[in-house]
């Protein structure tokens, strides 16, 4: 058969209806073990691949989760991928996913793909439509480091903590002239309390804060290296800097180039604790925020969600500070 089997073909090999062949596939409804076998025969002999839309037309149910995040290539979100991922498929879900760079037409576009394909539940990790467009998705919803609605459950770790141990740290450790280099403050995100916290604890402990801001484009890295030497060039006698782990690699590249030793010069605390943070030199200290936790419970939250069930609206983990050599 030169073109591509459909149901009515494997029904009329078969010798039984089209209904039949969609009650074995769809698991609905009594087909004897003969019957079952033989529809199983055909199927493996016409090379059939069912209509997985019109399943879960049939089913209401597409076991399949959808996933939108800014970018894969961030270690923070290509670790918290593979987590949702392999917690959605020991549930036997798979995941579609979805990079929105935070533009918000993709991210539109992307949604509206996600329903048409008809996916039980979504995993928002980029949040750049208006509230009522999540609230009105029609599907459950859950995100990741953002609280957009009372009524939408939201993952996070303890950004303020974060940012408090890091500065105290740092502070711990001698440094005078704080530095802390986070993404854009406009945005509405948990991570801004990671900025708060910092500017808070450096003028209770009497040191000096400067606080850089990345453009509104957060995961743009190019921008990272400039803002690094911007940081140094106005400001030489900085001596602790925090920052995000990827942005902490590029503060190390920039005392290397210039000479300035870590931790004797200039001490450097991350944030996250990706796999790369270990394996700088030196060895980022960092706070550790649990990624593979979060991705869990992010799955945990939706397949409750799809059940009907009532989840936890604020989901927050604890976080710890990781010393390593560049304190």
């Amino acid at each position: 058969m030169s073109r591509v089997p459909t149901i009515k073909d494997v029904a009329a090999t078969a010798g039984v209806t089209v209904t039949t062949v969609s009650r074995y596939l769809n698991k609905r409804g009594y087909i004897s073990e003969a019957t079952g076998a033989k529809i199983e025969r055909v199927i493996k002999e016409l090379n059939y691949v069912p209509n997985e839309i019109a399943r879960s037309l049939f089913r209401q149910k597409s076991s399949i989760i959808g996933v939108i995040i800014p970018t894969a290539i961030h270690p923070f979100f290509g670790e918290l991928l593979a987590a949702i991922e392999g917690s959605a498929s020991a549930a036997g879900y798979k995941i579609l996913f979805c990079e929105s760079r935070l533009e918000r037409g993709k991210e539109k576009g992307y949604v509206e793909m996600l329903k048409r394909h008809k996916v039980d539940g979504i995993i928002m990790g980029s949040h750049t439509l208006e509230v009522d467009e999540y609230c009105d998705l029609g599907m459950p919803l859950v995100t990741i480091d953002r609280k957009i609605d009372e009524r939408i459950p939201y993952i996070a770790s303890d950004n303020r903590e974060g940012g408090r141990l890091a500065t105290l740290h740092l502070i711990e450790k001698g440094c005078t002239k704080l530095a802390h280099i986070c993404g854009n403050l406009s945005l509405d995100m948990l991570s801004n309390q990671r900025c708060e916290a910092f500017l808070e604890e450096a003028r209770k402990g009497s040191a000096e804060p400067v606080v850089i801001q990345t453009n509104i484009d957060v995961f743009d890295f190019s921008q990272y290296s400039a803002l690094v030497n911007g940081l140094f060039d106005e400001h030489p006698d900085i001596d602790g800097v925090f920052a995000s782990d990827l942005k902490a690699a590029h503060v190390i590249q920039a005392c290397a180039r210039r000479g300035r030793r870590v931790p004797e010069d200039v001490k450097v605390v991350g944030y996250d604790d990706v796999l790369m943070a270990s394996l700088l030199t030196p060895r980022l200290t960092t706070i550790h925020q649990p990624i593979e936790a979060i991705g869990e419970q992010a799955v945990r939250i939706i397949l409750a969600r799809i059940a009907g069930e009532e989840v936890p609206m604020t989901n927050v983990f604890p976080v710890s500070l990781v010393e390593r050599d560049s304190t």
